[in-house]
């Protein structure tokens, strides 16, 4: 799986000058399935970050430290290279009391892997257990969390999965849109913080904040199961990257939401049908109107490969694709924390950390944290004991000290500590 891991009722608020309309519905990219709150019928404003509708998600779907989670339709700019302005979907969750002077601090939480299909979008379907903890760790911190879906989850369009600039963009224009909506209520010190493929989309919207959105005020950035490469490391000490540990179904799976998705964001023409064997046209169907657990059952029933489930080469697809997805260097102008954890099979702990010694050799300023025996999930929720501290000390405005200088490898893959792989 590395390498296509590495490559209040509905209301209308005023917006800018009109601009184009969303695209069509396309059920070939997992479109459809939603509810109208995710479908936008006229012109988009040209003002990214302007939100267009809103509505309380289900009942359900509230979690216990939030006063309210309210889901939202919003303007943002199509991150594939056109800049025109797209409609992306989100949530905001609301801590419970009164906000303090100033609003409350955001924290604008970026998922991991859900699938390619609008169905999977996180404010559709509401987080997982695991997610729903580590959301409401920060509601009860005094966090109003912001949640993007991303391009082309929720909304019509393809999903670009893993490339961090339309990922960065969904991800800060939710935060401008949710400013806008709750003047009053947040404040605008933003914490950026993701697990997975919400790792690298937390990292975009921290690396293109400065010329995209220099008027949020990103403080830092919080990222988990680093799943992020660069295009030239430099003078940046790597290590090799050994075989990939997880079972070949779990690959075929993120392979199918990566050519779905990524695929047809890089090549709109790209027919995946023509593509796929026989053995692999159940596994696109479960991509197509499922999530990524889907897609996953199937791939494991069918004991299905990403060999197996194609039928000609895709290596010159997946050649552009990872190249589409490398940062083009790893400087940040502000804070990261990460954490790995050194039972990580899925997104591998030798990958994460030739990121952190590119970072640390372009001279961000980086405070990393080993977790050993954890999984590519159990580190998320475990870190929370290192994380927020480091999140008090960005809103406190308190120098955040690097720990480059003791950067070392991960060495081998460790054993699972308790014995049990926790899911996303």
């Amino acid at each position: 799986m590395r390498k296509f891991l590495m490559l209040a009722a509905a209301g209308l608020l005023p917006f800018a000058a009109m601009a184009t309309n969303p695209p069509p519905a396309d059920p070939s990219v997992g479109d459809g399935g939603v509810s109208s709150l995710y479908r936008w019928n006229a012109p988009i404003p040209e003002q990214p970050g302007t939100p267009l509708k809103q509505a309380p998600a289900p009942a359900s779907q509230v979690l216990a430290n939030a006063s309210a989670a309210q889901r939202m339709l919003y303007s943002s700019t199509d991150g594939l290279g056109s800049n025109k302005p797209i409609v992306v979907s989100g949530i905001v969750y609301l801590p419970k009391g009164q906000p303090p002077a100033g609003g409350w601090p955001i924290l604008a939480w970026a998922h991991g892997t859900v699938g390619a299909a609008d169905v999977c979008a996180p404010s559709w379907t509401g987080p997982s257990a695991e997610r729903g903890a580590y959301i409401n760790a920060w509601l009860k911190q005094g966090y109003a969390v912001v949640a993007s879906d991303y391009q082309g989850l929720g909304t019509t369009g393809p999903h670009p999965y893993l490339l961090y600039r339309p990922e960065g963009y969904s991800i800060l224009d939710n935060v401008r849109a949710a400013l806008r909506a709750y003047p009053k209520q947040l404040s605008n010190r933003v914490i950026l913080s993701g697990q997975s493929q919400g790792s690298g989309a937390a990292l975009g919207a921290a690396f293109v904040a400065p010329d995209y959105a220099p008027d949020v005020n990103v403080l830092g950035t919080i990222a988990t199961g680093l799943v992020v490469h660069v295009a030239d490391p430099g003078k940046a000490p790597q290590v090799p990257l050994p075989p990939y540990a997880d079972p070949d179904y779990v690959d075929a799976a993120f392979a199918m939401v990566y050519m779905l998705g990524t695929g047809k964001s890089i090549y709109p023409q790209l027919n995946v049908d023509d593509y796929m064997s026989a053995a692999g046209r159940p596994l696109l169907k479960a991509a197509r109107t499922g999530c990524f657990r889907d897609a996953m059952r199937v791939a494991k029933a069918d004991d299905l490969s990403a060999a197996k489930m194609y039928r000609k080469s895709v290596a010159k697809i997946e050649a552009h694709l990872e190249e589409a997805q490398a940062f083009p260097n790893a400087h940040f102008k502000t804070p990261v924390f990460t954490a790995t954890g050194l039972a990580d099979a899925m997104a591998g702990t030798a990958q994460q950390y030739n990121f952190l010694s590119a970072m640390c050799t372009a001279g961000s300023t980086v405070e990393w944290h080993y977790y050993p025996g954890q999984t590519h999930h159990s580190t998320v929720n475990l870190s929370l004991q290192d994380s927020e501290p480091f999140a008090r000390r960005l809103l406190a405005g308190e120098t955040i000290e690097s720990n480059c200088a003791s950067l070392h490898p991960p060495g081998p893959l460790q054993k699972v500590a308790d014995h049990r792989k926790i899911a996303d």
